[in-house]
């Protein structure tokens, strides 16, 4: 013990004469260049003081040590390229806000030079009727229109080999005549694809610019009713809709197997293909419950068509359609408007120990609802560093830690402790499982911030990290898990709206607050 004190009164002259101060400034943070001299004072340190490796103590110790200079220096790394990556976005959202608003003026000098004033309305302004509904009754209206879409010197769209993807517009309403936020934003996107990482607390309603063409229909397997409802809609949709549908390899085979009427329905042959979809695809449909949603947004790695989940599975929360009216909500859907939810999903990366720098990573993966670190089947608690922005959070130990949508929060999240969150709210859950302190309580933190999970060098074992569920990797000494949030979202379609649709989800999937009516003929005030 005596040796412990010197070490640490050598560690504080060490870090004298590296002219690093011990105390933090008023925000909290370290700069980079008391970093890297904190990590330069403790590595001499290691150097000059040579351990017995017959004491226990002093190797902990040692380890202990090496865990902070590792931490210092990625910290410094961490702030510097955060700092670079948030100038180079900046730099592109002004250039792409820039490019998009001479295109516009382009097109619209072109369209009035040609005479088409209709097309020029419909695109540049709102019609005369939602002009009249947003802006005469609510006050100042913000207008704006982006293009999704790689267009030509003449500012035309440049063809594609497939079929051309039906276009939508996406506005953001509230209720209340009083509120502030009584306004509408109208985003068009041209390809269907919504790659904006933009959230909203509004009610987000998609309106058809043109006919959807083409469907894909995912089901869940095994299930014969599934199997029956499946060839049913397919034959309506073809015969009444005139849509190209398309369905996984397994569900084609059924399908020919029980008649040669189903040639028409297409499929995909490898992972190429299915990189593709979803620049032929205009709408998603699931037959089954959550898990079959989480399995059709898997297939995206981008951009997610809109989705109609119906409900035939044993406890749903994204699924709100009922299969028996089918017909009826999907000719609702295809005429539109419709209201969705904007379910964000969660982009996580694996960065080994031995990885060089931050960009040397293992990923993205993809996830709607959850990743969950836990300590798998080794009897000892997870230690875990968590990290949001490069500030230091907690270490948590106990049997590991869930990082939530909030989608997801009604899930996983939801059984350790978490709160129900409504999944417009912006937000990422941090959920512990099982923590060893009883004052370690769940967070929620803003959807802008990076997280990082890390296992220091010091810990009793490894810990395990599973994506929805599935795709389980190991997380050994040093490694780290980042997670934000993704860029495309799965936007999913509301039989009401996203509010309604929540709250019906957890009283008829939870029974949330049940009870039994208290009685009207016991004891009253007088």
């Amino acid at each position: 013990m005596g040796f412990l004190i010197v070490i640490a009164a050598s560690c504080s002259e060490v870090v004298g004469d590296a002219s690093v101060s011990c105390s933090q400034p008023e925000n909290g943070f370290l700069n980079s260049l008391s970093l890297l001299s904190s990590e330069k004072a403790v590595q001499e340190l290691l150097q000059q003081s040579p351990l017995q490796s017959t004491d226990d103590h002093l190797i902990e110790f040692s380890d202990a040590m090496r865990t902070v200079a590792k931490a210092l220096r990625r910290a410094a790394e961490g702030k510097a390229s955060a700092q670079a990556e948030a100038a180079e976005w900046k730099r592109k959202y002004e250039l792409e806000r820039a490019r998009n608003l001479h295109l516009e003026h382009k097109e619209q000098s072109h369209r009035e030079n040609n005479g088409d004033d209709e097309r020029t309305e419909n695109l540049g302004s709102p019609s005369n009727e939602q002009s009249e509904q947003c802006c005469g009754s609510n006050g100042i209206c913000s207008h704006e229109v982006l293009r999704d879409g790689d267009r030509d010197s003449a500012s035309r769209v440049v063809p594609n080999k497939f079929a051309r993807k039906a276009s939508f517009k996406l506005s953001w309403w509230c209720k209340g005549d009083q509120s502030d936020q009584h306004k509408h934003d109208i985003v068009s996107f041209e390809r269907g694809n919504i790659t904006t990482a933009e959230r909203s607390s509004k009610q987000i309603s998609l309106k058809w610019e043109s006919q959807p063409q083409t469907v894909i229909i995912l089901t869940k397997p095994n299930s014969t009713s599934v199997r029956i409802l499946c060839a049913e809609m397919i034959r309506w949709l073809r015969e009444q809709k005139k849509l190209d549908i398309y369905v996984e390899p397994r569900v084609r085979a059924e399908l020919l197997t029980e008649s040669s009427y189903y040639n028409f329905v297409h499929t995909w042959k490898d992972e190429t293909e299915i990189m593709l979809l979803h620049t032929k695809v205009d709408l998603v449909v699931t037959l089954g419950g959550d898990g079959t949603v989480l399995w059709a947004a898997s297939m995206f790695k981008g951009s997610v068509p809109p989705v109609v989940p119906f409900s035939l599975g044993s406890l749903g929360f994204m699924t709100p359609f009922h299969s028996e009216r089918y017909r009826e909500y999907l000719d609702s859907i295809l005429k539109g408007p419709i209201s969705i939810t904007l379910r964000h999903r969660l982009q996580c990366h694996v960065i080994r120990e031995a990885a060089k720098n931050e960009y040397e990573t293992e990923g993205p993966i993809l996830v709607l609802n959850e990743v969950t670190i836990d300590r798998g089947i080794s009897s000892y608690l997870t230690n875990l560093e968590c990290y949001c922005d490069n500030s230091f959070v907690t270490c948590v130990q106990g049997d590991g830690l869930i990082l939530s949508t909030t989608s997801g929060s009604t899930a996983y999240s939801l059984a350790a402790g978490g709160s129900m969150v409504h999944p417009q709210v912006p937000g990422i859950l941090f959920t512990p499982i099982c923590p060893h302190s009883l004052s370690f309580r769940p967070l929620i933190l803003p959807e802008h911030v990076t997280l990082r999970v890390q296992v220091p060098f010091n810990s009793r074992s490894h810990a395990w990290a599973s994506f929805d569920g599935k795709d389980r990797k190991r997380l050994a000494a040093g490694d780290a898990l980042v997670c934000s949030m993704a860029p495309w979202p799965v936007p999913t379609a509301c039989q009401v709206d996203s509010t309604s649709d929540f709250l019906n989800s957890i009283h008829d999937g939870l029974h949330w607050n049940l009870r039994k009516t208290q009685s009207f003929d016991g004891p009253r005030d007088t």
